[in-house]
Formats: C-alpha cells, sequence, structure tokens
C-alpha cells in the first residue's frame, strides 16, 4: 500500500481539477505508487492565512488514526471519519460546494487514505485493482471526503451527530439519498435514520427503493406543512466556525458537538417516520415479491 506524498503542504488549498488531472496517475489509481507533492504544491491557490481552519495537521492526524483503528474493516470508517472530519473542517455549505478544496484534500494532503478505503478487490472480471479517479475528484456523494462531510451535515441532528454515524454504517444510503435534494429537509434526514435504527429499512435495495418512493412522493406533497421544521439561526454555524482556532483536537471515543443549533422538533420526526414506513410497504424494492 502507498505511503502519502513526500512533500505534504502544512495548509489546504484549492485544486482546480484540471490542474489534478495530471495527478492521477496510473500508478497511484492502481495503489501502486503516490505522486512526491512538490510538483503540486506549483498549481494550487491558497487560502488566507489568518484563518485556523484551512491547518492540514488535524486532518493528518484523523485519517492515520482511522487506517489504524479499521484496517481490518475499512468500510467502518465512514461512520467514525464522518462526524470527525466534520467537527474538525468546519466549513459553511458554500466553502463544501467548492470542489476544488476536496480535490487538494485528497490529492495533496491524504491520497493515501482514498488508496486505503477504496482501492477495489480483486474479482474474476476485474483482477487488477484500483481506485475509481471519482473518489479523488469526483461529484460530493463519490468524492471520498466530500461524501463524508456533506453526509454528517445533512444527517447531523443540530449539535448531535449520533444520527451521522448511522447513517454513514449504510453505505448505499450515502450514495442514493446524497443525490436527493428532499434530503436537505432536516425532518426527512431524521425520518430515514430513524427507520434505518428501528430495522425495517436494512438492505442496499431497500434503501434505494426507499429513497426513490420519498422523492418521488415529495413531488406532489409538501414536507414542510406535513412535518415542518424550525428556522436555523445562521449565528450559531458562525460562532461554531469562528471557535475553530481554539477549539481542541476531536475525541477520538466520543463523538464530537456540531453547532449549537436546536435539534429537529421530534414531533416531525415521528410524523414523516410513520409516513415513509407507508410509502415503503409499496416502495419499487428489486427482488421483493408482492406481498413481502
Amino acid at each position: 500500500m502507498i505511503t502519502k506524498p513526500s512533500h505534504v503542504p502544512e495548509r489546504l488549498a484549492l485544486l482546480d481539477s484540471s490542474a489534478a488531472d495530471p495527478f492521477l496517475t496510473e500508478g497511484l489509481l492502481k495503489g501502486e505508487q503516490v505522486h512526491a507533492g512538490i510538483d503540486l504544491a506549483k498549481v494550487v491557490e491558497l487560502l488566507p492565512e489568518d484563518d485556523a481552519r484551512w491547518w492540514v495537521e488535524p486532518i493528518r492526524s484523523l485519517v492515520e488514526d482511522a487506517m489504524f483503528e479499521f484496517r481490518q474493516d475499512r468500510t467502518r470508517a465512514d461512520a467514525w471519519l464522518a462526524p470527525r472530519l466534520h467537527a474538525t473542517l468546519r466549513l459553511t455549505r458554500r466553502e463544501a460546494a467548492d470542489k476544488r478544496l476536496w480535490n487538494h484534500l485528497s490529492l495533496a494532503v491524504a491520497p493515501d487514505y482514498v488508496v486505503w478505503r477504496h482501492l477495489s478487490e480483486p474479482t474474476a472480471k476485474k483482477p487488477e485493482r484500483s481506485v475509481p479517479a471519482e473518489r479523488f475528484r469526483g461529484p460530493a456523494d463519490r468524492q471520498c471526503f466530500s461524501r463524508l462531510w456533506w453526509a454528517a451535515e445533512l444527517f447531523r441532528n443540530g449539535a448531535d451527530y449520533e444520527p451521522v454515524e448511522a447513517a454513514c454504517r449504510n453505505q448505499d444510503l450515502i450514495h442514493s439519498v446524497l443525490k436527493k435534494e428532499i434530503i436537505d429537509h432536516r425532518p426527512t434526514a431524521q425520518a430515514v435514520v430513524r427507520l434505518l435504527k428501528n430495522g425495517l429499512v436494512t438492505t442496499g435495495r431497500e434503501v434505494d427503493g426507499l429513497s426513490v418512493a420519498i422523492n418521488a412522493a415529495g413531488a406532489t406533497l409538501i414536507y414542510d406543512i406535513l412535518a415542518p421544521d424550525q428556522l436555523r439561526d445562521p449565528v450559531h454555524l458562525r460562532d461554531w466556525i469562528a471557535e475553530a482556532e481554539s477549539a481542541p483536537p476531536v475525541e477520538r471515543y466520543e463523538l464530537p458537538k456540531g453547532p449549537d443549533e436546536d435539534p429537529v422538533p421530534e414531533e416531525s420526526v415521528v410524523a414523516l417516520t410513520d409516513y415513509f414506513a407507508e410509502l415503503f410497504e409499496t416502495a419499487p424494492v428489486r427482488g421483493r415479491k408482492s406481498g413481502d
């Protein structure tokens, strides 16, 4: 397995996708060789030096701990890393929507983690192991680190990251639901997690079927009316971001705390959980027989 680049930058930066392409070498995608890092540092756009959020060391420490702790089961690292990455890299949604930040994180700071987490296992049809390029610079629901940050952002319940852990234990949920705009409705996100936790929805096919049903119903039913949410005060997020300079490293064995926002109204979560359970009874789940 490859190691980290010999030159790891001290601070995060912005890396255009076109500038990133030359570093997505065959050796890197096969998990055999990583770039040195020096040439990559020449093509980035630097971020403000007075912002403590861009220091790389806390992120490097997290990914190295994840690789050690979950070396026997790489997929379990997602549920552990997602809330801690979000609480360490305190971003606004506009900042998180900038793919250039994630390009730099995956290629300059932690390409060894991307390979460790997403290097495929050999099969009869594809005997050569490889990492899809989209894990380094791809859409938000596929890129190695952005998918975890957005999962934490959309599934946290105010300051509580516990629902994020539950959501990230199901790979299909991240792949299916993060692409649906409806998940930005906080009661919807919490209701989906509630269905996972109570065991009604378990398999990947069931998650995909539920996601399709929720999205289709959302076209004709306004979830805000059925399950209203509280308006979020942006002051809490701004304060949380401002505290990044003095915040200690996130705990490894306890969940961190997110922005001090009000949780989702419980009555709204209950209402949508019951409604989605009814939707799921007729959801298009592949392989499910009529009457199951």
